[in-house]
Formats: structure tokens, sequence, C-alpha cells
């Protein structure tokens, strides 16, 4: 079996990103996807589309007229899932909308990925990648030297990736659902709401903190200036293996001077100041080359900042197969992201390169033809029951990637136990924020009995996750051979910097060696000094690439009953995220929009400075037109280019953001105001009130903001699950579910369990 999917139709719809990317991640596990395309061909005419339809066969349908309007029904009568990125009620119209098309089809999933939700005051809006940008503060200011408040803007489509990576998850767990039951049911994800799950910890507020007055990420960490020229991106405050940096750097004097010790550094903002100073005169004695060697062998973090058009070269990226080789009919040999979750028994694959437009019609039209009457649904279950209930899962998991991946699970219904090291205390990074729904037992599975207890817990579950580096879970003997000779239809998720094959595998590293190893970086700083993206989007990405794979797992395993092995990694992640940009062919030109100074990719696509404030425009330049319509544009439409950049920039200083956001949406041109403060988009009332901002009492430390799960399911909807608990909160009922419960005090007194763990922020 190649994939997890084979034996599925999915009817693809989707333009642009959102809806594209989502085929291709089901096509990659083995679907077959029916890319339906308008007369004349994909609305984006990118070589990204080299990419996104990959896998897929094509036909091209005007669905405005009769004929192809009744295929388009025939194919979806026929599907598995259906895939539509438009603004909503576009499909209704047309008659192919989720209403219709699962009464027609009661096994039918049907996803939908509008730019903005169908009860959202904004539902109308032309959803443009930076519209959805500006509208969950991703382009807010960052700290600068020249304290400018300017918005930073990211040629990175975040909001379209999320929705693609959860709207991705929530249909395999319908599908997953429908085996249940056979019934299928409809989704919607929609683009800002989905981004939200990119904030994560950089919106988390936990109101009772105080500010240290510290950057404890500017500590032993951040980017640098090498001998040559080039930069690195190092190290941070928890970085791995610092004394044996140090010794390998020849600065063991700096530990008398306390430049070694980050809880004093933490506290004492001149000395911090001393050490980054002393950081950059470091760094200038090698080259970047030489740093990023030094560093590996020392066992500690630290990546080149490379271009994007490097990193294809590199031997790592080569050997781990997140860059492969396509035999394009378009553009030839052309290298472009590798598969994401990848499972060990269906490993899924790249089975053709993306078609022209319509090559698969008369092959398509005969299927349909001949299509059999599909089996009627059973009658629906009508108690509204999780997808996930009654799964297991053991989260071995720490700082981002991997508990979000458990948090998901959660969220479907799965019952989570976070198990954490005793001795971990305050540093369980990010509790709060990732942790929601699970239970929690403090266990030291260093030592023979914590192992026991390990064991006892695993024989009724259903996944195990854990985010380390190669070789570290094998070495307590936790490794997927070592469970999986135990429980064979265990499910077991790894994930990792660097992925696990390849010269890097064995290499730590968090979320900003990803982004500089990749290109992101380099791309968001342009010439100047790199500079990461506004959120944690590979740390996140990655635990939805591994619930995509978990799901993938379970559905395989209800209808084979076997387990497997699914795996992804950090800068898996950052390569579809780039996607837009990572193909590599005879002609390429890397002509995207980089730099700080950046406000957009082309003069109607930008933000543009008002009166009172920061507001983007998107737009074609068929709405040229319509621009002119606009009171105070009269006459635009005959500019192009730099002209009318120049032009839109001394017109819209004239007025207020709300009267021309107001002005260019009443004239059907895409405009919202740049929201520069995530505060104030978590105190947004209809982001309350739709639960994409959860502000909840948390043990010991109060309130708590947060944000909560998009994803909309109509027959088995998501849930935040209770707030996260104070570490090690569950121990006791844990064991006692498992039969040790008379051990529970033993082992408390001996330290191998603890209930006292410390509640971090």
């Amino acid at each position: 079996m190649a994939g997890a999917l084979d034996g599925f139709k999915v009817i693809d719809f989707g333009q642009y990103i959102a809806g594209p990317l989502v085929g291709m991640l089901m096509a990659d596990q083995g679907a077959d996807v029916i890319k339906v395309d308008p007369p004349g061909g994909p609305r984006w005419k990118t070589p990204a589309n080299a990419t996104w339809n990959r896998g897929k066969r094509s036909i091209v349908l005007d669905l405005k007229e009769a004929g192809d309007l009744s295929t388009a029904k025939g194919l979806i009568q026929g599907a598995d899932v259906v895939v539509e990125n438009f603004r909503p009620g576009v499909m209704d119209k047309l008659g192919l909308g989720a209403e219709a098309m699962t009464l027609a089809n009661p096994r039918l999933v049907y996803l939908s990925l509008p730019g903005f939700a169908s009860d959202d005051p904004r539902a109308a809006t032309p959803a443009w990648e930076g519209i959805l940008g500006a509208a969950p503060a991703t382009y807010r200011p960052r700290p600068s030297e020249s304290g400018t408040e300017d918005p930073v803007y990211t040629a990175i489509p975040i909001s379209s990736n999320y929705g693609a990576f959860q709207g991705a998850v929530a249909t395999v767990m319908a599908l997953i659902s429908r085996e249940r039951d056979g019934v299928g049911q409809r989704i919607e994800e929609p683009l800002f709401d989905a981004t939200f799950a990119s904030i994560g910890r950089a919106g988390m507020r936990v109101h009772s903190e105080k500010d240290t007055g510290v950057d404890l990420r500017r500590i032993w960490g951040g980017h640098f200036q090498c001998k040559d020229g080039r930069w690195v991106r190092f190290g941070g405050s928890g970085n791995q293996n610092l004394h044996q940096f140090v010794e390998a750097a020849g600065i063991t004097s700096w530990h008398a001077e306390g430049l070694t010790d980050v809880d004093r550094l933490g506290r004492e903002v001149e000395l911090a100041d001393e050490l980054e100073r002393r950081m950059k005169e470091l760094f200038k004695t090698r080259t970047a080359q030489e740093w990023e060697d030094l560093v590996a062998g020392a066992g500690s973090e630290c990546a080149m900042c490379r271009t994007s058009e490097e990193w294809f070269s590199h031997p790592h990226a080569l050997e781990s197969k997140m860059v492969i080789e396509v035999q394009d009919p378009t553009y030839g040999k052309m290298l472009q992201p590798g598969i994401n979750a990848r499972l060990s028994l269906t490993p899924g694959e790249v089975r053709r390169p993306a078609p022209a437009p319509d090559q698969d019609r008369e092959e398509i039209l005969l299927e349909v033809a001949s299509r059999q009457q599909a089996p009627p649904a059973q009658a629906a279950d009508k108690t509204m029951r999780s997808v996930l209930e009654g799964v297991k899962v053991l989260d071995l998991c720490i700082i981002l990637a991997g508990p979000t991946c458990g948090r998901t699970l959660a969220e479907y219904g799965a019952d989570v136990i976070k198990i954490d090291n005793p001795s971990r205390g305050s540093t369980v990074s990010s509790h709060n924020e990732v942790n929601r729904g699970k239970r929690s037992i403090l266990l030291d599975l260093k030592t023979q009995e914590g192992l026991d207890v390990f064991w006892h817990l695993l024989e009724d579950t259903d996944v195990v996750a854990q985010n380390y580096r190669a070789g570290r879970i094998e070495a307590l003997g936790l490794g997927y051979e070592e469970l999986r000779k135990r429980k064979p239809d265990i499910i077991y998720v790894s994930l990792n910097a660097y992925g696990h094959l390849g010269p890097w595998a064995g290499r730590p590293g968090h979320e900003q060696f990803a982004q500089a190893a990749t290109g992101m970086d380099r791309r968001l700083g342009g010439d100047g000094t790199p500079t990461t993206q506004p959120n944690a989007i590979n740390d996140y990405g990655t635990g939805y690439m591994g619930a995509y794979g978990v799901a993938l797992a379970l559905l395989h395993r209800e209808r084979t009953g076997q387990g497997q092995h699914v795996d992804s990694a950090l800068a898996y992640t950052a390569m579809i995220h780039q996607s837009p940009y990572m193909q590599l062919y005879d002609g390429k030109s890397w002509d995207e929009p980089r730099g700080m100074d950046s406000m957009g990719g082309r003069p109607l696509h930008r933000a543009y400075q008002a009166k009172d404030g920061w507001l983007f425009v998107g737009a074609q330049e068929s709405d040229l037109p319509r621009l002119a319509t606009v009171d105070g544009l009269s006459s635009i439409d005959a500019l192009h280019g730099e002209a009318l950049t120049e032009s839109l920039e001394e017109r819209f200083k004239a007025g207020t953001v709300q009267s021309w956001v107001q002005r260019l949406n009443d004239a059907g041109v895409g405009a919202h105001r740049v929201v520069s403060a995530l505060s104030e988009l978590l105190d947004d009332p209809w982001v309350i009130d739709h639960g994409l901002s959860l502000t909840r009492e948390h043990d010991e430390i109060g309130l708590v903001t947060g944000v909560g799960p998009s994803p909309r399911l109509s027959r088995t909807p998501v849930a935040p699950g209770r707030p996260a608990p104070k570490p090690g909160a569950q121990g006791r009922e844990i064991l006692e579910e498992v039969g040790m419960g008379q051990e529970f005090d033993r082992l408390l007194e001996r330290g191998v369990i603890l209930t006292e763990g410390v509640a971090a922020g």
C-alpha cells in the first residue's frame, strides 16, 4: 500500500494556495486528486503550481455552463472529499455548496477554506494573502533601531499555509469518523481563523506576570555576522551543550566573569549587554561555515543563514529528501519540496508531475459516465462524538512542535497524557499554551521504576509522540522498534529539527535554526541582518503535520489493524511554508519580495500609510477601473508600476484608515486595516465570541489568555479542552487507571513521580 489515502477520491476546486496545497498533501499520501480548473487554467500563473498540483489529474470545467456543471456534480457524487477555497456562498450559488452536495452524497467530506468565515462580517471581502496577513497582526511592527512603527511584510503565505495544514488534519479526521458510521460532514477552516494557530505563545498572556526587564531570547543566542561577512543563527537561552561550546570556542575564561551563568544573565541587564558585545566580537573571528561546524561538533545549535537557492544544493536537504527532483513537463528538471508527513508502512510518493490543464479530461469523463451508484450511507449517530474518543496518547514532547501535535489530538477528543521529567520543573516550556486539554504526570523515565510505569501506561495506548533529536529517546529504550515489540499496533510519531535521514539528523535545533538554514531569515531580512518570521510558524506547523501523519496512520489502522512510525521535522515544514518560491529549474528567478522595508509584492498588493495608521490593499490589475471609481482615486487606472505606487502612497495619506477601507470594500476591492498589536487582536469581541481567543483560570497562576482552535466540523466539532493543568496534577489518577494506584505513594517518596510540578507561563 503506497499511501494511507489510496482508494480515496478528492475533487480539488482550489485556487491560489490553500486549496491546492491541501490537495497536494492528500495526493502525496496516495489520494486520487482531480484538479478542477476554470477555462484558461489556474487563476495564478506561477511555477509553484508544479508543486501544489503534483500527483493530481486535471480537468477544465466552466461551471457557468450547464454541461460542465453537471460533470462537476457527477464528480462530487462519486467523491470522498471536496476541497474549495472560494468566498462563502460562491459554491452555493452554483448548486455545488456543502449542504447540497452532502445531501446528494452523504458520505462526502466537504472542506471549505474561505478567507473569512461565513459568519464573519468580512466574509465578502476579497481575501488576498496580504489582507489575511494584515487582519491577524502578522505584519505587526518589530523593534528597530530607527524606532519606526512601520508594518513588516512577510512573503511567506502564513494564513493560507495554516489553513491548508489544519484543513488537511480536519479532513482526515472526518474520514476516520466516516469509517465508524459511514457518514461524511462539512468542514469550514477560514484562513483568518487558521492564522491564530501560528501565533501561539507570541499571543499568550499570563495576566499576573511582570516584565523581567531582560529579553531572555538574546542570552547566548541571536544572529551574528562572521569573519567572511556571512551570518549565522546561534543558540539561545535554552542552548544545548553550552559548556561544550565554550570549551570548543576557547572562551572558558568567561565562566569566572559570570558570562555563562544564564540565571544571573537573566537578572542583570548590564551583564547581558556585555555578553552581547563579546558575542559579536567572538563570531567575527571565524567564517560562518567554520562556526557552523565547530558548534555542531560541540553538540550545540547553530545554522548558517543560507538563501533558499543555497539550501537546494545542501547535502542534508538532498539526502533527507526534503528536496526532491521532479521531471516537470513545462519546466523540465525541477527541484521542489519533498513529502512532509512521512509514514513507515504507507510512505506515499509523488506519483507524477503536475498535469497540464485538462490533460485527463477524457479519462475523467469516462469515469463519471460509468460511475456506480454509491452505497447508501448508514444512519448517522445523533450523538455528537469526538473523532478520537477512546484514543489514548502518551505525549513525551517538549517545547512547541511535539506538544502541539498532542494538543491537536486532544482537540479531536483523544485522552492525551503529558509525561514530563520531574527535574524539568519551571522550564516546561510554554506549558499553559500547548498542553491544554491534556492530563499531566511527572515521571522520571531514566529510572527503571519510571520505565515500569511507562510500560504499564503503554498497554492500552494508541499513540506515542516524542520530539527528541535522533538517538536520545532510543538511549532510554523507548524508540519505535522497542515499543512495537511490546505493542505491534502502536502509532509512534517522531518530530525533530532536521528530519531523520541525512547528515544533520542528529543535530539539535529549534524554530529559528530551521528558518536560518532553509532561507527564511534571508528572505525576510533581505540584504540586512537576517530576521526570523513573526511567529513560530515551523514549530506549530510541524505539530499539525505530525497530527496529520497520526490521523493518516489511525485511518490506515482502522482499515488494516496495523500501526506504524510517523515522522516530520521543522525544516520539512519550512520548505512547505516557502512553497510559492521553492522550485529550482533552469531559468529560475528569485524575485519574490524580501527585506524588512518591503510593504508587499506589487502596487496593488501592499501596505499603505493613511492619516492615522496603515491599511493593506489587495487587488489585481483588472481591478484598476473599480479603484478609479473610488472617491479620491480618480484616474488611478491610467498608472502602472512605480508611478501607481507613488500616487497611491500620496493619496492614501489624505484620509483615515477606516474611511479608505470602507470606500475600497464598497467598490469590491480588498482592503483591511493593518492590525499592529496581538493584544488588540486577542481582545477583539468577534475573535473572543468565536473561541479564537481564550481567557481562562489556570491552577495557581490566575488568568491566562491564549489562542483557541479554529476548525469547524459539522458532526464532530473540536473543543479546546480544559486549561493546562499544573504539571503532575493527575499523576495518581493516571496510575490508578492502569492498576498501579497502590504504587503511587512509594514512587512519590522515591522521586520517580512528583505531584508538585511548577506551573509554567
